[in-house]
């Protein structure tokens, strides 16, 4: 495929439809009329930001509720008519928007339209059934409490996200879980359910003004004059020294270990650089310099690789390794070595070449599906990307620089600030 004809099937401001409901819905539409299907995304402002620290959790608890029963279905009515179409449709929460996702044949898009309104706005929280997912809520959480990747990745956020929403596990505690009340998850609906800043991402088979029609049936007449604004994030405290911490869980031999701090944000322009700078240290081929030192060269590893994570606040850059509960203090201090080298060269202009043909060459497979294009929709509305993201992608890609991926590895992963956790019978 031509550069040229790949740009063209890239989203754009060519084929991207944006526009806004009077109540403040942000409607990203394109079409795809060589699939019978519709893929439906969104988010809206109803995250763990909202939880006080006594109900952690119960942002979490709520979405997972909206289909436990509405004003017009039970909860049995709503999963047969989603079966009787093949329809799907879910919803979750994390720190600063609750989320949803669903799919239909395109000559049922306006059920899954009636549903989706059925769920956010006429939900009834049937005291049976928020019982029963709290049950599973809980269920949930003991099994996190022996998970050693999990307890490691709270520890790790508990430190480098110290006095910082991100600090914070969004499904809760046992005890925060416990003390939710159904009145407490009704009135977290009624407060922070509606439409500002709802963003609903939709492509598929449908043109722009039938689907805009069908949204401004469904939800135009939707508000919410209680409906509190997303806060802003303060900025995240760096660490001045390597702190460590060791969680103990009994009978496992293998240890999970994590080592890193916090990272860019999506709009920092060192993301990009960062990004590529990740791929060469710990992801790209057999999981990169991490993968490569610590567990094919010294086999003190039963997986290792470094992964970059980042939103609208500022984001994570960690190092993770499963190893043997024996080799938990040899392994920590390889990827100290190869993190002090890395901070210390930067990559070669070959690891970045090599990089960036990856990042240039998978886009398209990212894109290929409508959940793909939905998602991609979303991200560029939701850190402020543009509509022509994704058409100067390449570019941007391209020109980073050897210099700007060793600035990158040098502002974030400082070898005497990080945090070090172990998790495991240790």
């Amino acid at each position: 495929m031509s550069q040229a004809s790949h740009s063209s099937a890239l989203p754009g401001p060519q084929d991207i439809h944006r526009s806004q409901l009077a109540n403040g819905i942000t409607l990203l539409h394109r079409a795809n009329f060589y699939s019978p299907s519709v893929v439906i995304r969104g988010y809206f402002n109803a995250g763990s930001i909202f939880d006080s620290d006594e109900q952690l959790g119960l942002a979490d608890f709520a979405a997972a509720c909206l289909m436990r029963g509405t004003q017009n279905y039970t909860f049995e009515q709503l999963y047969e008519k989603l079966e009787d179409t093949g329809a799907s449709l879910g919803f979750s929460a994390g720190t600063m928007t609750a989320s949803f996702s669903g799919r239909a044949l395109v000559e049922d898009l306006p059920l899954l339209f009636e549903l989706l309104a059925e769920a956010l706005c006429r939900p009834t929280f049937p005291t049976g059934e928020v019982e029963k997912r709290r049950t599973q809520l809980l269920t949930g959480l003991a099994i996190r409490a022996q998970d050693t990747a999990d307890m490691a990745s709270l520890a790790f956020d508990r430190i480098i996200f110290r006095d910082h929403p991100y600090q914070r596990p969004d499904d809760g505690h046992p005890e925060t879980i416990r003390a939710i009340t159904r009145d407490d998850l009704v009135n977290f609906q009624q407060r922070q359910y509606g439409p500002q800043g709802m963003v609903i991402s939709i492509v598929g088979a449908v043109d722009a003004n039938a689907t805009r029609d069908q949204l401004e049936k469904t939800f135009g007449d939707w508000s919410n004059p209680t409906q509190q604004a997303a806060p802003g994030l303060p900025p995240v405290k760096q660490l001045d020294s390597i702190t460590r911490e060791v969680i103990r869980i009994p009978g496992k031999p293998q240890a999970d270990l994590m080592i890193g701090a916090t990272g860019p944000s999506r709009r920092d322009p060192l993301y990009l650089p960062a990004s590529l700078a990740n791929s060469v240290l710990g992801q790209f081929g057999m999981m990169g310099r991490i993968g490569d030192v610590v567990r094919e060269q010294s086999g003190l590893a039963y997986y290792a690789s470094s992964s970059l994570s980042a939103g609208n606040g500022p984001g994570s850059w960690e190092v993770s390794a499963g190893v043997n509960v024996e080799n938990v203090e040899k392994a920590s201090e390889l990827i100290l070595q190869e993190i002090r080298r890395f901070v210390s060269e930067g990559v070669t202009a070959e690891e970045l070449q090599d990089s960036q043909d990856h990042f240039v060459g998978r886009l398209p497979l990212q894109l290929e599906s409508n959940s793909g294009v939905a998602n991609a929709l979303l991200n560029m509305e939701r850190f402020g990307l543009g509509l022509d993201h994704y058409l100067t992608y390449e570019e941007r890609v391209r020109n980073v620089t050897t210099e700007q991926a060793l600035q990158a590895a040098q502002t974030y992963l400082q070898p005497d600030r990080l945090a070090i956790v172990a998790a495991g019978s240790l």
